[in-house]
């Protein structure tokens, strides 16, 4: 598979290289929402992922039977994220907790402003991407589709940066295509598209932008047959990625003959 570089040269495509972590899938998936773990633990190896996000707060970590007792840790490599944290300093003890109990150095960290929106607080998030690049966190930040707030971000130290499609669960896909665009424009780490995704065509949408990779949950999770519908995400993941490497046609706004004009 080939890219272009900067200079419009082709050069073989590379696998996703998030700080030292190296992926071959970019599709991220979650674990929250399902009917069952079974129906989790089914659906995660049909979407083909390789890295799965667990929500801390939700890993109850002295029972008997945890949410991690269904994910293969040979397999998947786990992303504890901080949803549910509405200030820095939650956020970072979260962190710090899911690193002191040996889920990972690398976090996704969610600081959220409000719980009618779930957006993120740009301040809030700043602040605990800062103090977590400090202590040697691997921070892939949640943020919204702002370009300059991305940018931010990144000169914070943030190792990937995780744009809004659209609202958390909405499954209204990628809302402002041109904003990512921006933001995909100037970056120099990976762009990964993150929740709002309902169906394959999301998916795809993002990564023919250029996204290196899309997190998703609700949209496998709560659908009526989440394992076929895992695999759809695998598929559209891979399909724009491809088409994207490909080079669309450019856009025209009069028709133009797929046929030569004369004959030879």
């Amino acid at each position: 598979m080939l890219e272009a570089d900067k200079k419009g040269n082709m050069m073989e495509d590379k696998k996703l290289k998030i700080g030292k972590y190296e992926f071959t899938s970019r599709l991220f998936v979650g674990t929250g929402k399902y009917s069952t773990m079974e129906a989790m633990a089914e659906a995660l190896e049909a979407s083909g992922t390789e890295v799965v996000t667990v929500a801390v707060r939700r890993v109850k970590i002295n029972e008997t039977t945890s949410l991690l007792d269904f994910i293969d840790t040979k397999k998947y490599v786990i992303l504890p994220n901080t949803a549910g944290c509405y200030s820095a300093d939650e956020a970072i003890r979260v962190a710090r907790l899911a690193r002191e109990v040996g889920m990972s150095d690398m976090v996704k960290l969610e600081v959220l402003a409000d719980e009618r929106t779930l957006l993120p607080d740009p301040i809030e998030t700043l602040k605990a991407t800062q103090t977590l690049v400090k202590e040697g966190f691997t921070v892939l930040v949640y943020t919204s589709d702002d370009p300059i707030v991305a940018r931010r971000l990144e000169d914070a130290g943030a190792t990937c940066v995780m744009p809004a499609g659209s609202p958390i669960g909405s499954g209204q896909g990628v809302l402002n295509k041109n904003n990512i665009r921006i933001i995909l424009e100037s970056a120099k780490v990976p762009i990964i598209v993150d929740p709002g995704v309902g169906t394959a065509s999301d998916v795809a949408i993002a990564m023919e932008l250029g996204c290196e990779g899309v997190l998703l949950n609700s949209g496998i999770a709560l659908a009526k047959d989440p394992v076929r519908m895992a695999k759809a995400m695998k598929l559209a993941c891979e399909s724009g990625r491809l088409a994207y490497l490909s080079g669309r046609i450019p856009r025209r706004l009069y028709a133009k003959a797929s046929s030569p004009e004369k004959d030879f």
